[in-house]
C-alpha cells in the first residue's frame, strides 16, 4: 500500500487534473488573497462539493460534481467572486 501525505497506510483519493487559464490563476490569486477560500470537498470518492469559505462563513455547492469536472468548477466560482467583487472600480 502506498503511504499518502499524512503518512497512513491507507486508500488516496485521486482527483481528476485541471489546468487552470490565466485568467482563472488571476482569479484564484485575488480570492485567496481576498480570503475568499474554494476547495473540493468529499466524502466518497465519486461525488464531490465546493465549499465556499467566504466572512468566516462556510457555504457548499448546491451540485455534486465527479472528480473529472470538479477542479473546472472550483476555478468557476473564483472566477464568479472576482468578476462580483474583484473587478469593481
Amino acid at each position: 500500500m502506498k503511504k499518502n501525505y499524512r503518512g497512513k497506510n491507507d486508500n488516496v483519493i485521486r482527483y481528476g487534473s485541471y489546468n487552470p487559464t490565466e485568467e482563472e490563476i488571476t482569479a484564484k490569486n485575488w480570492c485567496i488573497k481576498n480570503r475568499i477560500i474554494i476547495w473540493p470537498e468529499t466524502k466518497l470518492a465519486t461525488e464531490w462539493k465546493i465549499e465556499i469559505r467566504l466572512n468566516g462563513k462556510s457555504h457548499w455547492s448546491p451540485k455534486k460534481y465527479r472528480r473529472d469536472v470538479v477542479w473546472e468548477k472550483m476555478y468557476d466560482y473564483y472566477k464568479y467572486y472576482y468578476n462580483k467583487y474583484g473587478t469593481k472600480k
